[in-house]
């Protein structure tokens, strides 16, 4: 028992070892990871306070310099005043500042750090701002994490559901026994989506309002535009799952460049924590991903009201893509 034990075990580890893509992307991924957490995440201890400023930081210099040279606050830069007032009054900004002429700020009477923040100005600069009280109830975490949440188990279902798959039926000899058929490509792919985007929104919807009836999340939108939102999230991430197994045929390969896609995709597309005030880099870099537009989409229908309209730039980036990458999909697919 033992021989047979380790003969199975060598054969494995010597597979593994020979298939030198599959070794380079397992041993290059982590790497390329913590050097780009340690760049990302580096620097000096977070900030107390996040203060939104509406005129831009080189004025708010000018206008208020003990202010801006107080340690412990971060000062986002924002164009949409609208916008602004809104995360203030769901307590994800704790001040706004307009500091066009007359400067005046923006404060929710029931944020704690927004009383304390008044405390500071009037300690740093006096009265020159004249206040302007906000009032709106609080986006709780779990309102605020849901979205990231169901869109990070649709990426891993719809990435690694259908790669893994693919990948198995190229290696034992099921898709060249397909090639016998008058099936082609794009219909192949397109059934293979279609039944991937059937079970993923089965289990999201089943988990959402299965949830729901325990914790009662916030909906200030439509549900209509949330599940148009999902199901073309889901659409592009099985996509990419096909579009990745078009050629592949090793498993170690596939599970590596699918890896490398979901892991800075879970990082940086705000699942776990907001990018505002990271390097504008990385919020840009941000944008090439689809769980990024489909966790902003659901957050601004969930938690803000927005309409299927005002979220129509995150719907069009996404069914782009998802057209995008089936076809070339189907132009790259290999039978065997």
């Amino acid at each position: 028992m033992m021989k047979k034990f380790l003969a199975v075990l060598h054969a494995r580890n010597m597979e593994f070892l020979r298939d030198r893509s599959a070794l380079t992307w397992n041993l290059a991924m982590p790497f390329f990871l913590v050097i780009g957490l340690a760049f990302t995440f580096s620097g000096s201890p977070r900030d107390i306070y996040k203060i939104g400023v509406v005129g831009g930081l080189d004025t708010l210099a000018r206008v208020a310099p003990a202010l801006q040279a107080t340690r412990h606050l971060q000062f986002i830069h924002y164009d949409n005043l609208d916008l602004a007032i809104g995360k203030v009054s769901h307590q994800q900004l704790d001040m706004l500042v307009d500091v066009s002429s007359p400067p005046r700020y923006w404060v929710n009477t029931t944020s704690p750090n927004g009383y304390l923040l008044e405390r500071i100005i009037w300690g740093v600069e006096g009265q020159r701002f004249a206040r302007q009280p906000v009032e709106g109830a609080e986006i709780r975490y779990v309102d605020w994490f849901l979205p990231g949440i169901l869109g990070m188990n649709m990426m891993f279902s719809c990435l690694f559901g259908v790669g893994y798959v693919m990948v198995r039926y190229r290696k034992n000899g099921f898709l060249k026994r397909l090639k016998a058929t008058p099936l082609g490509a794009l219909n192949f792919l397109l059934a293979q989506l279609a039944s991937r985007l059937l079970l993923i929104m089965g289990i999201t919807i089943t988990v959402y309002a299965g949830c729901n009836l325990f914790i009662d999340f916030n909906m200030q939108g439509s549900y209509w535009d949330l599940l148009l939102i999902a199901t073309l999230g889901a659409v592009c991430m099985i996509s990419i799952g096909l579009l990745i197994a078009a050629r592949t045929a090793s498993e170690e390969f596939a599970g590596g460049i699918l890896n490398s896609v979901t892991w800075p995709m879970m990082l940086l597309s705000g699942a776990w924590f907001s990018l505002e005030g990271t390097h504008r880099w990385v919020q840009q870099l941000a944008q090439l991903f689809p769980l990024t537009h489909l966790i902003d989409a659901s957050r601004a229908i969930m938690n803000e009201g927005a309409t299927l309209y005002q979220v129509m730039p995150h719907v069009l980036v996404m069914a782009g893509m998802s057209a995008l990458f089936l076809a070339m999909g189907a132009y790259i697919f290999k039978w065997e």
